[in-house]
C-alpha cells in the first residue's frame, strides 16, 4: 500500500460527517464502520477508475447494505468519479441523484441498491457472467450483518459455493447492531465462519477497522481457487468517535453541533494519529 490509507479512511469519514450534516439525514454510523473496507477496496485492491469505468475487464463492487452511501460518495468522490463538493452541495436534495441510496445515474456505481438482501444475489450474476466470457473480473460486495436476515442471501450464498465462483469476494460488515438493536438479540447470527462454510465458501474473520488486515484478508481471497470467499469484518458501528461507537441510536441520526464539533475534533486526531504511526 503506497498511500496511508489509515490516514485517508479518518480524513474521508470528516467528509461523511459533513455530508450527513448537509443533507440533514443519513446513515452514520454504517457509513462509519464500512468506511475502511471501501477504501481498501477502491484504494488498494480493486482495478477500477474514472479512467476504465466502462472497460467490460473492470473490477465490480455493488454496496448490498446500500442505506451507507455517504460513505460510498466520499470514496467515489476522493476517488475521482465526482467532486466531492458537488456531493456536498446536492446530497439528498430535491431533484438530485445523490440520493439516499447508490444511485447508476451516477459515475461509478454499477446498480441501484438498498433493499436488503439483493447486493449477494447480482453478484453472483455478475461473478458467473464474468467466468462465463472469461473475463479477469474480480466482483465485491458489501452486506450489513443485519441484513443476512434476508433469505435471498443464503440462496445467493447456495449459488455461489455451487458455481465455485472464486471470482467473488463477499464482505459483511459485522459491527452486530441494527436499527432495532443488537444483531444477536434480533436474528442470532453467530458462527459466521461456520455458516458460510457450510455453504462452501472460504470464510476469513479479521477486524475490519484495520485496513493493514483487511489488505491481507483481500489477498488471501484473491488467492483462494475453486471457491468464493467471505470477509467477516468485526467492525465498530460509528467508528471513530467515542460519541457514536457501538451505539445503535447512531445507525441514522443526525449530529446536532455540540456532537458535530466534538466528532469532527475526534476524527481529526485519528487522523493525524495515523500520519504520525
Amino acid at each position: 500500500m503506497k498511500q496511508n490509507l489509515t490516514a485517508l479512511s479518518y480524513h474521508l469519514r470528516q467528509h461523511v460527517l459533513d455530508i450527513v450534516m448537509a443533507g440533514k439525514g443519513g446513515h452514520i454510523g454504517g457509513d462509519m464502520s464500512v468506511i475502511d473496507i471501501l477504501v481498501t477496496l477502491y484504494f488498494d485492491q480493486m482495478n477500477i477508475s474514472p479512467e476504465n469505468q466502462d472497460d467490460p475487464n473492470r473490477d465490480l463492487f455493488v454496496l448490498s447494505k446500500g442505506h451507507s452511501v455517504e460513505a460510498l460518495y466520499a470514496v467515489l468522490a476522493e476517488k475521482g468519479f465526482f467532486p466531492y463538493e458537488q456531493v456536498l452541495a446536492e446530497f439528498s436534495k430535491f431533484g438530485s441523484k445523490f440520493i439516499g441510496h447508490p444511485n447508476n445515474k451516477l459515475p461509478g456505481i454499477e446498480m441501484n441498491s438498498g433493499s436488503l438482501g439483493h447486493g449477494l444475489p447480482v453478484s453472483i450474476g455478475m461473478a458467473l457472467a464474468a467466468k462465463m466470457d472469461n473475463r479477469p473480473t474480480r466482483v465485491y460486495t458489501v452486506m450489513g450483518d443485519g441484513e443476512l436476515a434476508e433469505g435471498s442471501v443464503w440462496e445467493g450464498a447456495m449459488a455461489g459455493g455451487h458455481y465455485k465462483l472464486d471470482n467473488l469476494c463477499a464482505v459483511v460488515d459485522r459491527n452486530r447492531l441494527q436499527i432495532s438493536g443488537s444483531t444477536e438479540d434480533v436474528m442470532q447470527q453467530d458462527d459466521q465462519c461456520t455458516r458460510w462454510a457450510s455453504f462452501g465458501w472460504h470464510a476469513i474473520p479479521v477486524p475490519g477497522n484495520d485496513i493493514p488486515s483487511l489488505h491481507r484478508a483481500f489477498e488471501e481471497a484473491k488467492a483462494t481457487k475453486g471457491m468464493p470467499t467471505v470477509i467477516i469484518a468485526n467492525t465498530t458501528k460509528g467508528c471513530g468517535s467515542p460519541v457514536m461507537e457501538n451505539k445503535a441510536n447512531w445507525h441514522h441520526k443526525v449530529p446536532t453541533a455540540e456532537e458535530y464539533a466534538q466528532i469532527m475534533q475526534d476524527l481529526k486526531a485519528r487522523e493525524e494519529a495515523a500520519l504520525h504511526e
